[in-house]
């Protein structure tokens, strides 16, 4: 597992809580006012090409998933067009929300997606195995009639929400190497629609309908990031908004 811990804020990177959620906010917004298709686990590669097009035109760049410049780690995260300025949400970290205290064992063995916040709050993003059973079974728990109110295409290789790849981001040789660092806030889902909601790629292990506020992780840059860079993180730099 990822512990990413740190106990104090650090004033040169924790951002003020109130832009961060409206940056998350605004992300949820247009694509929920640009992409209308109906979906739930898969989205076709023309729809997956319709969002990538939508997170271009708002925020000036698009992601993809391919073999990692770090050696032996598999996949990486890169900024496949455009460019990303000092201090914006660059990635989300999906996957099911564990809470100080909730049962996470069996899902945590041998699993190096599961990223612990400071308080405890572990988050699984593993998309394969018992954590990909757990998260579809959670969101499906949870759906409101018809609609879902968490995202389950992250789980496959077209997510609707194409900045929901965080947990391929790899990490730095030293902290001087980072390009993005991760931050954690207590984003006010109630502040979401329908179909706002659906690009959510987290959910709460435990059912909890009337929670106004969801723990959410996402990766900002710390500088500049240019076309065909990968994206590289520091495993011990987690901040509270």
């Amino acid at each position: 597992s990822i512990v990413i811990n740190r106990n104090q804020k650090s004033k040169n990177h924790a951002l003020n809580p109130d832009l961060l959620i409206h940056q998350i906010y605004d992300i949820f917004s247009k694509l929920s006012q640009q992409f209308n298709e109906k979906y739930e686990e898969i989205i076709t590669e023309d729809s997956y090409a319709t969002v990538q097009s939508v997170i271009y035109k708002h925020c000036g760049f698009c992601l993809e998933k391919r073999k990692s410049n770090v050696e032996s780690a598999g996949l990486g995260v890169f900024v496949k067009n455009g460019r990303l300025p000092k201090h914006v949400v660059v990635a989300f970290y999906p996957g099911t929300i564990y809470r100080p205290g909730e049962a996470a064992f069996l899902q945590s063995l041998g699993n190096k997606f599961v990223l612990r916040c400071i308080d405890g709050t572990l988050i699984d993003g593993n998309d394969r195995g018992l954590s990909k059973l757990v998260f579809k079974s959670c969101t499906l728990r949870d759906r409101m009639g018809k609609n879902l109110l968490n995202d389950m295409t992250w789980l496959t290789e077209l997510p609707a929400n194409p900045l929901a790849v965080g947990q391929y981001v790899n990490n730095a040789a030293s902290e001087e190497e980072s390009n993005v660092f991760y931050e954690e806030v207590d984003f006010p889902v109630s502040f979401l629609n329908v179909n706002e909601r659906r690009f959510l790629p987290n959910v709460l292990y435990a059912n909890t309908r009337d929670c106004d506020r969801m723990r959410t992780v996402v990766l900002i840059s710390n500088r500049e990031i240019e076309k065909d860079e990968e994206l590289k993180s520091n495993y011990l730099t987690l901040f509270q908004a």
